[in-house]
């Protein structure tokens, strides 16, 4: 069933192009890799809405989003900064993405505790953002990002500061989530050995074209294109 499209997406700023089409099954999950200045971030924000396209479309199944403002869109995009605020504690920091107000009725309290609990930081709720781990913050970050409860998440490299052990702890607890709650995931990394704990899916980028696709174990074990070849040192 198909998900997110991109349809002939044009985007030009002083001299970096993208210019690409994609198309991201419902419920995939799919790796973007490329080097710095590739157009990862760049992708996200034209999907996101902080940046307009020049040329092209942007649908989510029969929806165009194109001329969409943010938070308009069904998405939800996570940053390698999780952005939570020192002043509030766990709790009200994922409530954030419920309810600005902070305001709950008993439904709310329920499922706010129930997306704690499912990401593992349910005993962690009273505690300020300074007295968390790396992993510890990410999970809240993504707790947040669930209680939207939009069916597309994206993720600009949300590991990045974490250690290989957290990393893996996090790709596979993202992975059931995803699986749990239906989400299309598009992740943005660097490393893309990252794709065996996670993504069915991967698309690697250069220079703001999309090189190469497809299955995660092939492209990883039998890469066609210079490009990638290089980037992977084969």
């Amino acid at each position: 069933m198909t998900g997110l499209t991109l349809h002939n997406l044009f985007f030009q700023r002083e001299d970096f192009v993208l210019d690409l089409s994609l198309t991201l099954p419902k419920g995939s999950k799919t790796l973007l890799v490329g080097a710095s200045g590739a157009g990862k971030s760049t992708l996200l924000s034209l999907i996101s809405g902080f940046l307009t396209p020049q040329m092209g479309t942007i649908l989510w199944r029969e929806t165009d989003l194109t001329r969409l403002p943010p938070q308009n869109r069904p998405l939800t995009l996570l940053f390698q900064d999780n952005n939570l605020f020192p002043h509030l504690r766990v709790r009200e920091n994922v409530g954030l993405g419920l309810k600005p107000s902070l305001n709950f009725n008993k439904e709310e309290k329920d499922r706010l505790y129930f997306i704690l609990e499912k990401v593992g930081i349910s005993s962690l709720m009273d505690r300020y953002p300074h007295e968390l781990s790396g992993g510890e913050r990410q999970r809240a970050a993504l707790a947040r990002s669930l209680l939207r409860k939009t069916p597309l998440l994206l993720l600009d490299e949300p590991l990045g500061p974490l250690g290989p052990g957290l990393r893996k702890e996090m790709l596979v607890l993202l992975a059931a989530i995803a699986e749990e709650f239906n989400l299309t995931l598009l992740l943005t990394t660097h490393q893309p050995d990252e794709a065996a704990y996670l993504a069915d899916r991967m698309v690697f980028l250069e220079g703001g074209k999309i090189v190469e696709e497809g299955d995660p174990t092939s492209l990883l074990t039998e890469p066609s294109h210079p490009f990638l070849k290089a980037y992977l040192g084969c």
